[in-house]
């Protein structure tokens, strides 16, 4: 991993790599097309007036940096519209964006989303299980963020790995409210004089779960902002390419130093629960002409309903004839049936699932 200053105009996609540079200008001069996801957090224009400090009148540790600081509205929103067009021209086809802010800028940001083209796939509140108080006691705690995802433009495809994010929720479909802690404790980056490498550092579990569900392994994901380097780092474990753009140099040391350190997982572990679409389509009727039910041979349900095999690869029934499926549903009188998983076959004296033959040949398929 090497920190470089990209020539505009390059025409090779500097991988794994950290460049330094002005964000708008460096994606600017990297191929079109050619990045499968960018994960953004741009300045939030915090518009904080004078100094926070604590009920102890402690002083709070705000982001108060120059790259915070915009002169109005307008500016900001020129700077997002620029960096926004930059990277719909970096995204392929199927890329997709996501972007996270606070109430300070992500209506803003939206909207000029949504003017560059942009498809809003879903927006999701990041909820701070350990949010930092308010101080001053004059308004709600803010607890939460929001992220948008949003694909390169209406009706594009895009990654989405809703079964892996069904897995990591204990086998519930993930929604779009993530509690989650901030970055806090040993994750922490600190610079060399025990102070916070960076304001807003984010947690990896944040970015775990969204490279998780929205990419692949290989996949290139780009971090215009990238800070401190959790995108990258979080990246590199999951078996993905990332591309970060970082203008401050203090910045760039702390996450090459912290790049440094993280070792990928092996391949095995990068599997994730595919999608039942995705598995390769086997019909029923392959079953029987590989000799692994025969014609004639007698299916059951969990009642006790049976019907026979067909040479075709229909059943019949003492009143219905059809699919696995058509029979199936009518004997529920239910609009539609699974046969896969509502048949069974007896095999020395135990029922077993018709779909344990179809699961056999997509093993051999895979192979």
């Amino acid at each position: 991993m090497t920190v470089t200053t990209l020539a505009r105009g390059a025409s090779m996609l500097p991988l794994d790599e950290i460049l330094a540079g002005d964000c708008i200008d460096v994606m600017n001069s990297l191929p079109e097309s050619s990045i499968d996801l960018i994960f953004a957090d741009p300045p939030y224009n915090l518009q904080l007036k004078g100094d926070l400090h604590r009920p102890d009148n402690s002083k709070v540790d705000a982001v108060d940096d120059h790259w915070d600081q915009f002169d109005s509205f307008k500016a900001y929103d020129q700077f997002t519209r620029a960096w926004l067009k930059a990277a719909r021209r970096l995204l392929k086809p199927n890329g997709a964006l996501w972007v996270i802010g606070s109430y300070h800028n992500i209506f803003r940001v939206g909207t000029a989303l949504q003017d560059a083209g942009y498809w809003i796939l879903n927006d999701v509140i990041w909820r701070k299980a350990n949010p930092m108080p308010n101080f001053r006691g004059k308004r709600l705690t803010n607890a939460h963020e929001t992220m948008i995802w949003a694909s390169k433009s209406e009706g594009a495809k895009y990654t989405f790995n809703y079964e892996a994010l069904k897995e990591l929720n204990e086998g519930v479909q993930m929604r779009s409210d993530w509690v989650l802690p901030i970055c806090s404790g040993h994750e922490r980056l600190k610079d060399d004089n025990g102070d916070k490498a960076h304001p807003t550092q984010k947690p990896e579990s944040l970015l775990h779960r969204v490279l998780v569900g929205s990419t692949n392994p290989g996949d290139v994901v780009l971090d215009p902002f990238f800070g401190t380097g959790t995108t990258g780092a979080v990246a590199k474990l999951l078996g993905r390419h990332y591309i970060g753009i970082e203008r401050e140099e203090a910045y760039r040391r702390a996450a090459a130093k912290r790049l440094g350190n993280v070792r990928p997982l092996d391949s095995a572990a990068l599997e994730t629960t595919a999608s039942k679409r995705a598995q390769p389509r086997v019909a029923f009727g392959q079953l029987v002409e590989r000799g692994m039910l025969r014609p004639g041979e007698v299916l059951v349900n969990a009642r006790g309903q049976a019907a026979k095999v067909r040479v075709d690869g229909s059943l019949v029934s003492a009143e219905h004839r059809g699919s696995i499926h058509q029979v199936g549903a009518a004997l529920e009188g239910a609009p539609s049936c699974n046969g896969w998983t509502y048949w069974q076959f007896r095999r020395d004296g135990q029922l077993i699932p018709i779909d344990l033959l179809r699961q056999q040949i997509r093993a051999e398929m895979h192979d």
